[in-house]
């Protein structure tokens, strides 16, 4: 298969479209590598703004002189020779006033050599009267990619449309339109542009296979951002001042198209003024967050409510991906004063969603990509884990036994035996698995003969040895759990939700290795029976300070301490 790519965007390989043009490309690719079995694929591409292409003389020379060849003498005939050639051809431009850009215009101009000067009805009805072609054109296919700076491609291709449908026949060829199309170009966004560029990649693989499936057309049609948003963002990223029409600092547009994606949706009753001050520019920001969205004040006349004390070069490296920021703010590259809360949920106030429905990301990912593991992130996978798992079989031996060593051991056992049904809603962990296992070998000993009194400490100290032990691997235990809500397995990268949880597991550690201390004094007295209930007064309170500390340890480290 010969596939030729027409680049027809001024900017040659920086154009914002040719960026989904590779991934299109891409995806074919995949799609033959079966193929590549049995044929060669060969991929060639013509850069327009590089070529010379004189404007067409309108001479008809091509027609009745020259038959089939042109009379200038320029970079046409080879652009002819690879039409010819190509069994794909994909024509790659962005949208200039509502068609072509000019040069790509010329080209097409002077494909005047390929049809013959005869009139013919054309089959489809496209137009009043056509030229046959020169040239035996059956199986050849034409795909037409192009992005625009609206805010949807709908409504806006409809010169384009009518022009491909004169050159190629109605419905016959493939479009794939994208409006909102600047925003390829810009880093910070590119967690939702890298999720567009895969539908691409998709539609590609899908094309060469049969064609493009309605399920990735429906995401290919999809906004980026919603209108409000995209244009918000937009007019901000030109930078001038709407009364003065002065130039703005780099820091004051970044800090305008941060504002726009405020989820006003997220709004809490209550204004919040977030202080962007950075260091490096001596420049400090006010974003107001409020029921009706958010507003930006240069002047500092607001209190704020949370401030974050950063260099503009490492928020923009954090934003634009290049940094991980929980890395920077464990490296205390950056540091937050004041309300935390928002911090926490970053992701709740400028994460946002288009209107169908898809989870974006923005130039606000720096504080997404520093706080989405952090304690008090909203995001929970779909299957997830629960300590509650391995919680379980621990407790009921321990009150069970305590009460009656013989029926709570079976209690115990089958408790133990059910754990697995549960692996059908949540994800396992080692800890679940090792679990089961301790508490059955703890009850079958009971079974045995072994002491109670024995047994019961014993089970604690395993207990808090499983604990402990996990402080001096990768994982804390607790991370395995807590990181449901902080982001999944994405958290197990941030040093400050690895840090919290190692802390954390290992105060937990420490006091189930206490534990059995006072619990083989109690399993000797008259409210032996009592000791599993006693033993949960202390892990209550441990419960409410993990709560506590999960919120203060991170805005601890992001104050600088």
């Amino acid at each position: 298969m010969n596939i030729l790519i027409i680049n027809g965007s001024p900017k040659g390989k920086e154009s914002n479209t040719y960026k989904l043009t590779t991934a299109f490309l891409e995806g074919m690719e995949t799609g033959l590598q079966d193929a590549r079995q049995n044929h060669e694929v060969h991929i060639d591409e013509l850069q327009v703004n590089r070529l010379n292409i004189k404007p067409c003389l309108g001479c008809f020379s091509c027609w009745n002189k020259t038959p089939g060849k042109c009379c200038i003498q320029d970079d046409m005939q080879e652009v002819i020779a690879k039409l010819l050639w190509a069994d794909v051809t994909i024509w790659s431009f962005p949208l200039y006033y509502f068609t072509v850009p000019g040069g790509l215009k010329n080209l097409i101009d002077r494909q005047l050599p390929l049809v013959l000067p005869l009139m013919v009805e054309r089959e489809d009805q496209v137009g009043n009267g056509s030229h046959p072609a020169r040239y035996d054109m059956n199986g050849k296919k034409t795909v037409v990619i192009s992005t625009c700076g609206f805010y949807t491609a709908e409504g806006n291709y409809d010169g384009v449309n009518s022009l491909f449908d004169h050159i190629c026949g109605k419905d016959q060829y493939t479009t794939l339109f994208c409006g909102q199309g600047e925003l390829f170009r810009v880093p910070e966004l590119s967690q939702r542009t890298d999720e567009y560029l895969e539908y691409v990649k998709t539609a590609g693989k899908e094309y060469v296979e049969s064609s493009i499936s309605e399920e990735t057309r429906t995401k290919l049609n999809e906004l980026l951002y919603p209108r409000e948003v995209f244009e918000r963002m937009a007019d901000a990223s030109w930078g001038i001042d709407k009364e003065s029409g002065v130039k703005e600092s780099d820091a004051l547009i970044f800090t305008r198209q941060m504002a726009t994606l405020y989820q006003k949706e997220s709004y809490t009753g209550k204004d919040q003024v977030l202080e962007m001050y950075y260091t490096d520019l001596d420049e400090c920001y006010q974003i107001v967050l409020g029921k009706d969205g958010s507003q930006v004040y240069t002047d500092g006349s607001k209190n704020a409510t949370t401030r974050i004390e950063t260099p503009f070069s490492v928020w923009r490296s954090i934003a634009s991906g290049e940094m991980r920021g929980d890395e920077a703010l464990m490296k205390q590259l950056y540091k937050v004063k004041g309300d935390f809360d928002l911090m926490l949920n970053w992701d709740t106030y400028f994460g946002g969603s288009d209107s169908s429905g898809n989870n974006n990301t923005s130039e606000a990912d720096a504080g997404k990509n520093s706080h989405e593991n952090e304690p008090g992130s909203k995001y929970i996978p779909k299957k997830g884990t629960n300590m509650n798992i391995m919680l379980t079989p621990w407790i009921v031996f321990w009150v069970a036994v305590a009460i009656n060593g013989y029926a709570g051991s079976l209690v115990s056992i089958g408790v133990c035996a059910l754990i697995p049904l549960l692996f059908y809603q949540y994800k396992k962990t080692p800890y679940d698995l090792l679990s089961s296992a301790f508490v059955t070998g703890c009850s079958i000993a009971v079974l045995l003969g072994a002491p109670e009194r024995f047994m019961m400490p014993l089970a604690y100290l395993t207990f808090g040895v499983m604990w402990t032990v996990t402080c001096f691997g990768k994982m804390p235990l607790t991370a395995h759990y807590s990181m449901n809500h902080y982001g999944g397995e994405d958290a197990w990268q941030n040093p400050l939700f690895l840090k919290t949880n190692w802390i954390l597991t290992l105060m937990w550690g420490i006091l189930y290795l206490l534990t059995p201390i006072w619990t083989y004094f109690i399993m000797g007295t008259e409210i032996a029976s009592l000791t599993g209930a006693i033993n949960s007064l202390l892990p209550i309170f441990m419960g409410i300070f993990t709560a506590w500390f999960q919120k203060w340890y991170p805005a601890r480290v992001a104050r600088g301490k």
